[in-house]
């Protein structure tokens, strides 16, 4: 197979990588996913933010750090671009001054992208845009597994009063029907709460919710090989929140929670959903104010990379 049939990331050795498009990884952009097998593109949102704002800046830094990005994943042998169209296609024209209605915004907005049947990966922005993305990909593939992976459950019923917040996107699309509640897993939840039950009404629905205590000093690549035993062939979405890593790792976030997972457990819960029939991604809540140096944004570009690499019709060549 030509290197050259599909989009390539621009090289390195071509044009420094100071320079060239300000895309992620530099690929081609496009007007829309017509023609793609998957996309990449920004939700510029923080609208839903309870607390340090400036995930709406988000977006633009994870493209800005992809630039480090080269198109093998030395690892795992996948190679994306020599077997998937992709491109950025750029970003959701949310409504700065309106959350609800962004999120029928954004609902729309990925119904246009699933029409051409590419597989969304999403460059967030704050955690409510996932549950939008969740109502327009059950619409399309039914109500879906989904791997969520977070400090924080975010299935609140309402927070100041309000249904649409970024701590309660899982209970809205929830109650949407939008997922398949024995194959729903939630990894990394931790922090304080109020009450001893604040992580049990997922698992009184059937979830399965991993606190990061479990996590702590082990590979979960064996907790993965369990999870895609029990997902079996059912289409996945996979919604990585930044703050799921511990803030020694991605201090550029909100919602900032000690003991958190680490970079190489991030990379093993990535990998191991390929294999998976994943319908979606998102990474969300990165917020480049509260790191400077981009530290955040560099391990969320490689995770959306990561994420690439696991889509079906990628092989992994190890």
């Amino acid at each position: 197979m030509s290197a050259h049939r599909f989009n390539q990331p621009l090289s390195g050795n071509a044009m420094p990588r100071t320079g060239g498009p300000a895309t992620m990884m530099r690929l081609p952009a496009a007007g829309t996913a017509e023609g793609l097998d998957a996309c990449f593109l920004g939700i510029p949102m923080d609208i839903g933010t309870s607390n340090r704002p400036g995930t709406r800046l988000g977006p633009r830094q994870i493209r800005d750090e992809s630039r480090m990005i080269r198109p093998y994943n030395m690892a795992t042998g996948a190679a994306p671009f020599e077997h998937l169209q992709v491109a950025d296609i750029g970003d959701v024209p949310v409504n700065l001054f309106d959350l609800k209605k962004s999120v029928e915004i954004i609902a729309e907005h990925y119904r246009g992208v699933l029409r051409h049947g590419a597989v969304p990966l999403t460059l967030g922005g704050d955690h409510t845009l996932t549950w939008p993305i969740l109502r327009a990909v059950a619409e399309r593939h039914g109500p879906v597994a989904l791997i969520h992976v977070d400090a924080h459950s975010d299935t609140n019923e309402e927070m100041f009063g309000e249904r649409e917040a970024h701590g309660c996107p899982f209970r809205r699309a929830w109650e949407e029907g939008c997922l398949q509640n024995g194959k729903v897993f939630q990894i990394g939840l931790r922090g304080t709460g109020y009450s001893r039950a604040d992580f049990d009404w997922g698992r009184e629905r059937g979830w399965t919710c991993i606190q990061a205590e479990a996590c702590w000093h082990r590979s979960l690549t064996p907790l993965m090989a369990e999870i895609r035993e029990k997902i079996g062939d059912a289409p996945v979405y996979l919604s990585y929140d930044i703050d799921s890593l511990d803030p020694a790792f991605a201090p550029g976030t909100g919602t900032v929670e000690v003991g958190g997972l680490t970079t190489m457990q991030g990379l093993e819960i990535i990998r191991g959903t390929a294999g998976l029939n994943l319908v979606g991604c998102d990474l969300v809540e990165v917020s480049p104010p509260y790191d400077p140096a981009g530290n955040t944004a560099v391990i969320a570009a490689n995770f959306l990379f990561e994420m690439l690499c696991a889509l079906p019709g990628v092989p992994q060549g190890r």
